[in-house]
């Protein structure tokens, strides 16, 4: 039995970029065959599956340490797959990562030692020197 804290195995993030890459692309090609059937156009059907790919590639950016703006190369045909499947990849093993974090990125993340040596950990939030926490309302 796994720790809990402890990056996941081989075998369950790979269960999981599977199972988020099929909830990414499956309705694309769905909806484009449908598309295609309902008007016998084959062009629509790429354009519709392709769509989908780059708003799957849209969403899951953020996570993966891409720009949101890469959500439009996720709409080129066969690239898009395969950007969904590199942030699948990576969504799969959050919160750690084994991936290094883009320069603005640098201050929510932290590079992790002992057991889990050669990971980042992601979303973590650094105090700003001067700075002080939240009580209450804001006075103006």
């Amino acid at each position: 039995m796994e720790r809990e804290g402890t990056p996941r195995g081989l075998v369950g993030r790979s269960l999981i970029a599977v199972l988020l890459f099929a909830v990414a692309v499956v309705p694309g090609w769905t909806l484009g065959g449908l598309a295609e059937d309902w008007t016998g156009n084959g062009l629509l059907d790429w354009l519709v599956t392709c769509a989908w790919s780059g708003l799957a590639v849209r969403l899951l950016a953020p996570w993966g340490s891409y720009r949101t703006r890469d959500g439009w190369l996720g709409a080129v045909p066969l690239y898009g797959w395969y950007l969904t499947c590199v942030l699948c990849w990576r969504v799969a093993l959050l919160p750690y990562r084994d991936w290094e974090p883009r320069p603005d990125e640098l201050c929510r993340a932290r590079w992790l030692t002992g057991d889990r040596l050669g990971l980042w950990r992601a979303g973590i939030a650094v105090p700003r020197a001067g700075r002080r926490p939240a009580v209450g309302p804001r006075s103006r």
